[in-house]
């Protein structure tokens, strides 16, 4: 597990779920277009902060909404601009999205918690270490996701149960990404 004051910053990324970590997730349905889509308080800062502690930023998404015939890959990539233009405003980046459009029920390599997306970044992101890199998510299968990439995994924002009922899954949890990275940061300035 990969403590903040040793964090590995040449060869370390960052990977982000989106909806609930992100943006505010949708009870019962998806976020199909860009009107729909409304980040978290403080997320914006928190993504530029986190920025200059990473390599890379990537976001890793399931979005089975596009396999359910409710949104088109146009849709899906209109509200990624939205996302992104907010997040480089505040000074932010994100250098990929990966996003698996299967259902659930197909059980593809691409759909969290399998890892099919983190490979896909380390090949694509040769100087990229996923056992020194961090999944930060607020769902048991985002958890899963990174302990089974070899990632230290940040819970944020999910209710107590997940902690609870997965704590094998869990090294750090947080109430919001925002305080993931005040804390985080915290840790960087005072080895500085």
């Amino acid at each position: 597990m990969i403590h903040p004051r040793q964090l590995p910053l040449q060869h370390g990324a960052l990977f982000l779920d989106r909806d609930g970590v992100i943006n505010r997730r949708l009870v019962g349905t998806y976020v199909l277009q860009p009107d729909q889509f409304e980040m978290l308080p403080g997320v914006a800062g928190a993504i530029a902060t986190l920025s200059n502690l990473f390599s890379k930023v990537f976001v890793v998404t399931n979005q089975q909404g596009i396999g359910k015939g409710l949104m088109s890959e146009d849709d899906l990539r209109l509200v990624h601009e939205k996302m992104l233009s907010e997040i480089t405003s505040a000074g932010g980046r994100v250098d990929s999205i990966y996003h698996c459009s299967r259902l659930s029920s197909e059980h593809s390599f691409m759909r969290k918690p399998s890892v099919g997306m983190a490979l896909q970044a380390a090949r694509e992101y040769p100087s990229v270490k996923l056992k020194q890199s961090v999944m930060v998510g607020d769902m048991s299968s985002d958890m899963l996701f990174g302990r089974r990439a070899g990632m230290t995994t940040v819970l944020v924002g999910a209710e107590d149960g997940v902690a609870r009922q997965f704590p094998h899954l869990v090294d750090y949890a947080y109430k919001s990404l925002a305080e993931f990275a005040e804390d985080w940061n915290s840790y960087a300035s005072a080895i500085d």
